[in-house]
């Protein structure tokens, strides 16, 4: 059994990412910059913030942290998403969900140009994905697909089953491994004989976002298990979905959380904004 670490994958990515910015800098005179809008105190979402603050210093980019209270109207919103696809210094707009109650998460996210789409969510964006066109893929499920190159995990003729169907994860994960030639099967809460899908899964991606919904009878002996998922137990610890102590001896690689997919979602995000400003400026 290996662990898959996500920090030291994430951390080479960013490193290369800024060798790439540093040239791209010395040759256009210009700077890859991410704007991230914070609506209210969500203590989660201000936690993502400051890492992704953090990330693009590392890779040498410019920053434009926007956090407006939660008692702003959406026409606000509106008009500084709108100011933001026109600020030519801005390659990537990323509003950090969940927005406030009373506010259209999908009207938000539909106002922002597609090609400053860093997290891949605009329709024109999900579309492309499905027809395996588009650059600007969602950050976590890129993540995943970078992990299991960087460990040489065969992906094509592969079983591998999805278990979660959100637009954030699920569904884009399935399709950017169906791009890559694997048999995807997605199960959800509805799904019938849930285990004896899972078991004969040589790569499990869990998704779902339930403390120890992944038991050792669900993996296949040697199986590539990977934890998206993000739980806070009472003891204020992190875990995943999947009953690591349990489960791990069965496989032959698995994430831990923290620390696995964690890590490469906010170093896909870098990735996106690089490619959106290569883009932008016909690089």
């Amino acid at each position: 059994m290996q662990i898959i670490d996500g920090k030291k994958v994430s951390a080479e990515i960013i490193e290369q990412i800024k060798i790439e910015t540093e040239d791209l800098k010395q040759s256009s005179g210009k700077t890859p910059g991410l704007a991230v809008v914070l609506v209210g105190e969500d203590p989660a979402s201000a936690v993502y913030v400051r890492n992704k603050g953090r990330a693009c210093e590392r890779a040498g980019f410019s920053s434009f942290e926007h956090r407006l209270p939660g008692d702003t109207p959406e026409t606000d919103l509106l008009a500084l998403v709108k100011k933001l696809n026109e600020d030519s210094e801005v390659n990537g707009i990323l509003v950090q969900l969940p927005l406030p109650e009373g506010m259209d998460s999908q009207k938000v996210l539909e106002a922002i140009d597609p090609a400053k789409d860093v997290d891949g969510f605009h329709p024109v964006n999900v579309g492309g994905l499905a027809s395996g066109i588009s650059d600007l893929a969602p950050c976590t499920p890129a993540g995943i697909m970078e992990l299991l190159d960087h460990y040489q995990i065969p992906i094509e003729g592969q079983d591998v089953v999805v278990l979660g169907r959100s637009n954030i994860v699920g569904k884009p994960a399935a399709l950017l491994l169906l791009k890559r030639n694997a048999t995807v099967t997605i199960c959800h809460s509805r799904t019938k004989n849930l285990k004896d899908i899972t078991a004969r899964a040589d790569i499990l991606v869990s998704a779902i976002g339930r403390a120890g919904s992944v038991t050792a009878d669900m993996v296949k002996e040697g199986a590539t298990v990977i934890d998206v998922g993000i739980n806070r137990g009472v003891d204020g610890k992190l875990t995943g979905d999947v009953d690591f102590e349990a489960v791990s001896p069965k496989t032959s690689y698995i994430t831990p959380v923290p620390g696995g997919v964690g890590p490469m979602t906010i170093a896909l995000l870098m990735k996106n904004t690089l490619t959106a400003f290569r883009k932008q400026n016909g690089l």
